[in-house]
């Protein structure tokens, strides 16, 4: 048995490429001397970057900024190594920061061995989920998630983190800010007790931190933001009057340990693990995206899963909690210039060397100030450029984005990306289920006669011939909507039963389609009609042909042409009404009958068409005087 195992698994190996098991062979080439020196000017850029941020991330994740550093130091370098992007930097990022405090806070103390011990088990878990994504090839399930999803999560988790730091930023106690109700009450009651230098340190260091962005775009300004927050500290004398400082930090070399195999800890962990997997690749990919437009790379998403899905379930092992593809240090590297994924792992060396000396230091920083820096970090999360956006062009994705940010407050946020993940998915099929099935007539004033839709561009049709085209899938899910598209066209376009019924851009046509086609063939010929289908796709022709449609409607009612199938239905109508008829829109149509004025035809049935409007209008007239005449009563 061992033997067979082994076999197989040399089999699957042979059927692997060397870069497929190695990508990082892939961009080995470009290691020249010019592009190494790019790198390593944007790695240095990245490390003085990332220095405060993992700090500040770790806080909000609820652990000691030691781990935000490994975090910063271990994923990124394995992340780079086998993931696709040449220029995404993985590491600690504000959302699955705020995920991971959601998902333990409610049952481990943060900052606790305990709290530590689950963050990192946590990461396990995150990485084995994101791998096996990858490794099923599924890197194109993060394209049916709506954007309007992380929209939504982002501005609700920003908001939590804001709020979670209020208590540090007024040196008083808070309840969670997702008991929303109690941590505003408590809030307004111990607002007045606030120590005044807590709250001078927080606003500065959040002073410094806006100003430095906008004037010098460049600079690290959480790095400033910090330095300016710990002199005002200082000339304060914050430590000798009870303001927070985050102490000395032990150790900044990760020690290789174990997560916690536990299977009931991992039981209780997996499903905001699946959340936090989700969210962390729907981050990685879209960053990767949005750079490879600028880059001009050929981005692999499943390649991507599996660095992110390697990252997480190695940095498990060197006390790292959940990471993700940052946005902010992944831009940075680009514009810094980096031309090779070897920028993320010269950035990781260059943290540590830097921690090597600066470490000590953050026993100066206070808590206050890195309040500010957390809280300008949360605002900046917070799209809300794209959210108005959102809400000024489709009620949709508003709803979406809105329900997603109410139960990130109200609920918890792993919960709150599987309802936006939901909705989207419920959006999605609900709109696939409603095709859009329009009838069309040719327009005399293009130049070949282009079909176009009839009601908007007031065409004249055929009095015995309906053209119905759909646009859309056409799938079990969407039968029933079609079917009653179908008698709704039956009803108003009595008169016409004849129907040619074109298939345009829909993809597989399943049993349940097929079966509709021969059901409204059957129906037109009960009433004296003809039912034809045009499909340009010969696959969709030899569906037809699988589910016997061609047979139940004969061969000559499928055309592959509106051409061929106008040839074919015209000499089927009734001549006699097609020798008086004032459309004329077909070159195929016959002459007209001796004696017949068609100007006069036409003259008297334009005539009578507005009349009908003429009464229409006066009708919804009455209709509106007799509403606002109710209303005022």
């Amino acid at each position: 048995m061992k033997g067979f195992r082994l076999i197989d698994l040399i089999g699957l190996l042979q059927g692997l490429s060397m870069r497929q098991v190695f990508p990082f062979l892939a961009w080995r080439h470009m290691l020249t001397k010019e592009n190494l020196k790019a790198d390593a000017f944007a790695g240095l850029t990245g490390a003085t970057i990332v220095l405060p941020q993992a700090v500040a991330f770790a806080a909000i994740a609820g652990l000691p900024p030691e781990y935000g550093f490994y975090t910063a130091m271990v994923t990124p370098i394995i992340a780079a190594l086998f993931g696709s992007s040449w220029h995404v930097i993985s590491g600690p990022t504000t959302a699955i920061s705020a995920l991971v405090f959601g998902a333990l806070s409610g049952s481990f103390e943060p900052g606790s061995t305990e709290f530590i011990q689950a963050a990192i088990t946590l990461t396990l878990l995150v990485g084995v989920f994101q791998l096996a994504l990858g490794l099923a090839r599924l890197g194109a399930l993060v394209d049916f998630v709506s954007h309007s999803v992380m929209v939504g999560f982002m501005a609700g988790a920003a908001s939590l983190v804001g709020l979670s730091q209020l208590d540090n930023a007024l040196g008083i106690d808070l309840p969670r800010p997702d008991k929303v109700v109690e941590f505003f009450s408590q809030l307004i009651e111990k607002a007045p007790s606030a120590d005044w230098r807590s709250l001078l340190i927080a606003a500065i260091s959040l002073f410094v931190g806006v100003v430095c962005k906008k004037y010098f775009p460049r600079w690290p300004n959480y790095l400033f933001a910090l330095f300016v927050g710990s002199v005002v500290s200082i000339s304060l004398e914050g430590a000798q009057n009870g303001v927070k400082h985050i102490g000395a930090i032990p150790d900044v070399i990760p020690g290789l340990s174990a997560p916690l195999f536990s299977i009931e800890v991992l039981g209780d962990l997996a499903p905001a693990a699946f959340a936090i997997a989700l969210v962390g690749l729907l981050e990685a990919v879209s960053i990767a995206r949005a750079v490879a437009i600028k880059s001009g790379q050929d981005l692999d998403g499943n390649q991507e899963f599996i660095g992110q899905g390697l990252s997480n379930t190695v940095g498990s092992f060197f006390q790292c909690y959940a990471a993700s593809g940052s946005f902010t240090r992944s831009g940075v590297n680009y514009e810094a210039g980096a031309k090779t994924p070897m920028a993320a792992i010269l950035a990781a060396g260059f943290l540590f060397l830097i921690l090597l000396f600066v470490a000590p230091l953050f026993a100066y920083v206070p808590i206050p100030s890195m309040a500010g820096v957390i809280i300008l970090v949360a605002w900046k999360l917070i799209d809300f450029k794209e959210l108005w956006h959102i809400i000024e062009t489709s009620r949709a994705e508003t709803a979406i984005a809105i329900i997603t940010f109410v139960s990130t407050l109200f609920i918890n946020l792993e919960f709150a990306i599987y309802i936006g993940v939901m909705l989207s998915f419920l959006i999605f099929l609900n709109k696939s289920a409603h095709p859009y099935l329009i009838i069309i007539s040719p327009d005399p004033n293009t130049k070949h006669k282009m079909f176009r839709a009839a009601d908007t561009n007031n065409l004249v049709e055929c009095p015995q011939l309906v053209f119905a085209r759909l646009e859309g899938p056409f799938y079990f899910g969407s039968v029933e909507h079609i079917r009653r598209k179908f008698r709704e066209i039956e009803r108003k376009h009595a008169k016409q039963k004849h129907m040619l019924f074109m298939v345009k851009g829909v993809g597989e046509i399943d049993l349940p389609a097929a079966e509709l086609l021969i059901e409204e063939a059957r129906r037109r010929k009960r009433r004296g009609g003809t039912f034809h289908v045009q499909a340009k796709a010969v696959s969709s022709i030899q569906r037809l042909d699988r589910f016997h449609v061609s047979e139940a409607l004969s061969t000559e009612h499928v055309h592959t042409s509106k051409g061929d199938a106008i040839a074919e239905i015209i000499p089927t109508l009734d001549q006699s009404i097609c020798g008086t008829c004032t459309a004329r829109i077909f070159n195929e149509c016959p002459g007209l009958v001796d004696g017949f004025d068609l100007e006069a035809a036409r003259l008297e049935e334009a005539t009578a068409r507005e009349l009908e409007l003429a009464e229409a209008l006066t009708a919804e007239t009455k209709a509106n005087k007799k509403s606002r005449k109710t209303r005022k009563k």
